[in-house]
């Protein structure tokens, strides 16, 4: 028998129906020679601080880091959970094969890795791999199944991420909340969530401190023409009668007037956070909520896989375009004069090299009926976002046109759509943004009687973030990016996942770290002053959480390896501990009573004993002390060692302590160099190698 295994009831329905297995059973169907059955998302997850060592239950400044020498996973506790995980165990003890259904992506990966572990499986397993639930797509993938091994890779940036997030939530968390958090306040620290507060905490003070400032433009009307003087704001009303006085007693002289053509590209397919921005925008919908609607439309098999972070199709789906198509047929008026010729095959829509796991989200042809108003509102964003992205691109004429009173410049400019080509699609008789209304024709020396008048301003301060931008700064770490192909280079670096940003939001707000007023999110007292507190800009910096998320990224192409991952992970948990614990300087924050633990001040803990340490290159073996180094006990299969005497320089028990739990020692005076007098100061460093190299100081 063949067992499957998909990551929700639902689709394990959908897949046995395909399959032919029709029996229904406790936790399972049958039939066919398959076994159907399901998880319903994470059936385990990794074991707490306590399941390692009973004193980690407590939460105290001696123990931190917190550094599990392997990290295990045990089942979620839940009745339910640990029903259907007997199910599964029991059927993979009797199967032949194990077909892994979970969704195709990483945490989908991550989830049915981890079910297969506990479970002990040890039958050989296959992996289907589908963009869609329809009749079709299953059959397709069934009949072309991939070797398990080909997804190695995605599920070791899985792990990754899930122990990177552990290693900094547990002790982040911790570290904070017993050193600087007050009675029973918890000060949450996590990899995304951290940074994304940050950016809100950012602008938050930006605006608080903006200090609103009055100008005064100068402007005239020729023609019926508005046009703005080309000078500098005015700071005082008085500079500007001054000016007003000036223009009233001469003509207005055309100097210059311009029409060029251009075109206005159509828009990218939809990924997850693009959509999520215009739902926003548009509808008001949370993330949180469009991710549950588009969720909701994949499993009723009418969208495409939906948590993707690319804009672009694989080349082999470019024959399968006009049958899509030509099945929508509530957008008929839309799709006819696509499908009178063959459909274009667009380096923009279709690129290999831009796919990842998935392609963009796009319809599957199947008709939608018996959904909710939201998830219709959700569908017709992807489904026009679909059709238009083959229309003809918008033409638009821009106009500029210059002229002069006196010695003043002025200036004018327009935009008017010639050919709307996509904007069919949007088009609801309003004016479109940036539109504006037919210029007059104008002859370069013509001049004439015109109308100036004073415009009087104030300067605004920076915009709050709604879930729409602030969904973009954390798609591009921050930067302030508006340009599509910009985006899309950006997007390795962007911090959290697609399908994760939204929760991630959500936590916020339920932590009472940001809150909504309108659409607006704001920072609260208590979220600003968690900021405050964190004096480490690491965890705060959007732009060096995307380089770590970038690593994960490398790690699940293969071009980075697991094990440099998480030694570099656990330096900075180390390097962030002994930073707050002993060297922080106490910042003043409102919504937490900064104090010293009421204990005795932790000193740091020095082990004299190195034959006590396990080897930081194996983590199997312990340390040994010879007659020149110290090294693995193990040392004929790992190879590890460190001399006594490096530089000039014999090294003290402490300072070996160093180099094999921080990675590196403290500053260390007169180095000598061969073949040189000169002396250098500097400190030992252990590489990703573990090799020791000398850093200056």
């Amino acid at each position: 028998m063949k067992l499957c295994i998909a990551e929700k009831p639902s689709v394990a329905r959908d897949i046995a129906e395909v399959l032919g297995a029709k029996s229904r059973h406790d936790g399972y169907y049958e039939g066919n020679g398959y076994w159907v059955s399901w998880t319903f998302g994470h059936l385990c997850t990794l074991k707490e601080p306590h399941d390692y060592k009973e004193n980690w239950k407590f939460w105290r400044l001696e123990d931190l880091p917190i550094v599990p020498p392997n990290f295990g996973i045990k089942l979620i506790e839940d009745r339910g959970v640990a029903k259907q995980f007997h199910v599964i165990e029991k059927l993979v003890e009797k199967c032949d094969e194990v077909i892994n259904c979970g969704d195709a992506g990483q945490e989908g990966e991550l989830i049915q890795r981890w079910v297969l572990l506990k479970a002990k499986c040890k039958v050989p397993v296959k992996r289907l791999w589908i963009s869609s639930l329809t009749e079709e797509a299953i059959k397709e993938g069934f009949e072309n199944l991939h070797r398990a091994e080909k997804y190695d890779n995605l599920y070791a940036a899985g792990s990754a991420r899930a122990i990177g997030d552990w290693m900094l939530g547990i002790n982040g968390t911790r570290l904070f909340t017993k050193k600087f958090g007050q009675g029973k306040s918890t000060l949450s620290i996590g990899r995304v969530q951290t940074p994304t507060l940050a950016m809100i905490v950012q602008r938050q003070k930006e605006i608080d401190s903006f200090v609103v400032q009055e100008y005064w433009e100068l402007k005239t009307n020729y023609r019926e023409q508005e046009f703005l003087c080309q000078i500098d704001r005015l700071k005082t009303e008085e500079r500007a009668q001054q000016g007003l006085e000036y223009l009233k007693d001469k003509e207005f002289e055309i100097t210059s007037f311009e029409q060029k053509e251009g075109k206005e590209g159509n828009p990218r397919l939809y990924d997850l956070t693009s959509l999520q921005v215009d739902a926003n925008k548009l509808f008001g919908s949370s993330a949180e909520d469009t991710l549950k609607h588009i969720q909701s439309l994949y499993e009723k098999k009418l969208v495409t896989y939906p948590r993707v972070d690319t804009t672009y199709l694989s080349e082999d789906l470019h024959p399968k375009i006009a049958g899509i198509m030509g099945r929508l047929q509530y957008y008929s008026r839309f799709t006819e004069p696509l499908l009178k010729q063959p459909i274009p095959k667009l380096k923009t829509v279709f690129d290999d090299k831009k796919v990842t796991d998935h392609h963009a989200i796009i319809p599957t042809g199947v008709a939608p009926s018996g959904i909710t108003h939201q998830e219709q509102q959700i569908y017709d964003l992807v489904a026009k976002r679909f059709i238009a992205v083959f229309y003809p691109v918008c033409t638009v004429s821009n106009t500029t046109v210059l002229g002069k009173v006196g010695d003043l410049e002025f200036k004018a400019t327009g935009k008017q759509i010639l050919e709307p080509g996509w904007r069919v699609i949007y088009d609801d008789g309003k004016k479109k943004e940036g539109e504006e209304s037919i210029m007059p024709e104008f002859v370069e020396g013509e001049s004439g009687p015109h109308e100036p008048f004073i415009h009087q301003g104030k300067t605004s301060p920076p915009k709050f973030y709604t879930e729409a931008t602030l969904l973009r700064a954390m798609e591009t770490a921050g930067r302030q990016v508006d340009d599509e192909e910009m985006r899309e280079l950006l997007k390795d670096n962007g911090i959290g996942r697609p399908s994760t940003r939204a929760n991630i939001i959500e936590t916020l707000f339920k932590r009472k770290y940001i809150e909504k007023k309108r659409k607006n999110i704001v920072a609260t007292q208590t979220g600003i002053a968690l900021i405050d507190t964190i004096q480490n800009e690491l965890l705060k910096s959007a732009e060096l959480t995307g380089d770590w998320e970038k690593k994960l990224r490398l790690i699940e192409k293969g071009e980075y390896e697991l094990d440099v991952f998480k030694r570099e992970l656990y330096q900075m948990v180390r390097e962030l501990t002994d930073e707050v614990i002993f060297n922080t300087k106490l910042p003043q924050a409102q919504a937490f009573v900064i104090q010293e633990p009421k204990k005795r001040t932790v000193k740091p803990k020095v082990e004299t004993n190195l034959t006590e340490l396990t080897c930081p290159k194996c983590k199997k073996a312990n340390l040994i002390k010879g007659k020149t180094a110290v090294g693995c006990s193990d040392y004929q299969n790992c190879g590890f060692k460190i001399p006594f005497n490096i530089l000039g320089k014999k090294l003290t028990d402490k300072q070996l302590v160093d180099i094999c739990t921080k990675s590196k020692t403290g500053k260390i005076k007169g180095f000598i160099f061969e073949g040189t007098e000169e002396k250098k100061d500097g400190r030992l460093v252990l590489d990703a190698t573990f090799n020791i190299q000398f850093e200056e100081a």
